[in-house]
């Protein structure tokens, strides 16, 4: 586990990370959670008082990573942009099972899946995840429709983000 204080920040105009919060992980502190690659991973812990598990932290250029805070995280510690939080963070190895309907569906379409399972478990676990958020069937199956429909067009999670947000 590593401890250490972190500022709360907030990228301008990135692409993608456009307006993301999030705080930075140093480069020789994220080498002691995983000096295997530099690639994302998970880590679970704490900010403050508040706990955290299978958070993604993703590599910088020239070292280090960060670690998006999204709206509820936010709410949770009670803080905002440039305020002090005390973390510690160790690896959280533990497998994020994918969305059992989204499987099944993938079965009957061999397209989608070759790509879906193309994909790294992170950004698998994008799509899972965000299924498993829905709060009503409705939903639910409005959102595997559309992942089944981005990935047969061979499009990624933050592809198929930007593409719906187009279409609502």
């Amino acid at each position: 586990m590593i401890e250490f204080k972190a500022s709360i920040k907030q990228f301008g105009q990135k692409a993608d990370k456009t307006h993301w919060v999030f705080i930075e992980i140093p480069g020789e502190l994220s080498q002691r959670l995983n000096s295997e690659n530099r690639r994302a991973f998970q880590v679970k812990g704490k900010l403050d008082n508040y706990a955290i598990k299978s958070k993604t932290i993703f590599p910088l250029r020239g070292g280090g990573f960060i670690m998006p805070l999204n709206k509820s995280d936010r709410k949770q510690i009670g803080k905002r942009e440039n305020a002090m939080l005390n973390v510690q963070l160790e690896r959280d190895k533990t497998v994020y099972p994918l969305n059992t309907d989204l499987v099944e569906c993938l079965a009957d379409e061999p397209e989608a899946a070759s790509f879906f399972y193309s994909l790294v478990k992170s950004h698998q676990n994008y799509f899972s995840k965000w299924i498993d958020a829905a709060k009503t069937v409705p939903t639910k199956t409005k959102r595997i429709v559309q992942t089944l429909h981005a990935l047969s067009h061979k499009l990624d999670y933050s592809q198929m983000m930007r593409f719906n947000k187009n279409k609502d």
